[in-house]
């Protein structure tokens, strides 16, 4: 609340709240895609994860709660779609751990799912949002591989330092909020 002397005004004063940035994280990207999907520039969905419905409550004729559901297969990545002709799909992952992304954060059966992909001639990454540095990285798959290789002997994590240097930052804006696709362009490039 902010209070001005000799005046009856007052009013509060909008702060950026990042504790609950992380849970939109996925909101963030989902309105990116929104972006891209409206001013045709690319085709990204998230996909949806099967369930399977067990029990179900009706308080009310318009109330349904599930209260029990499963999986009916694991999912593999969190988004596809297309962009120039090339098949995207990426994992989005966040932390709150400054100094590394824990491995065990990306389920084996999406790593091989990003594999897959690549080795078919698509282009498959991680998205990661470092909460504490309030920083996100795409991480291509080609380095998630050496990672994951790596984790079998030794580290089970991806150092910041790491991200860093193998990774690139993706700059967020206003539309479109997270801007991915200027460093999918750069991947492209390189091809």
């Amino acid at each position: 609340m902010i209070n001005y002397p000799n005046k009856k005004q007052t009013f509060k004063k909008k702060t950026e709240n990042h504790s609950n940035r992380g849970m939109s994280f996925e909101n963030m990207i989902n309105e990116t895609n929104e972006f891209y999907l409206s001013n045709d520039i690319a085709i990204i969905h998230k996909k949806p994860i099967p369930i399977q419905i067990v029990k179900v409550d009706y308080p009310s004729r318009s109330g349904a709660v599930i209260k029990e559901a499963y999986y009916k297969v694991p999912s593999t990545t969190d988004y596809n779609g297309i962009y120039k002709g090339k098949h995207l799909d990426f994992e989005a992952k966040e932390t709150i751990n400054k100094t590394s992304f824990p491995l065990s954060n990306i389920h084996s059966h999406q790593i091989d799912h990003l594999i897959s992909i690549e080795n078919h001639g698509g282009i498959s990454f991680v998205l990661i949002f470092f909460k504490v540095h309030d920083e996100i990285y795409l991480l291509e798959t080609k380095y998630l591989k050496d990672f994951v290789k790596r984790s079998i002997s030794g580290r089970k994590s991806i150092t910041y330092d790491e991200i860093k240097e193998y990774g690139y930052i993706v700059k967020e804006g206003y539309a479109p909020r997270i801007e991915y696709l200027k460093v999918v362009d750069k991947i492209i490039k390189k091809g």
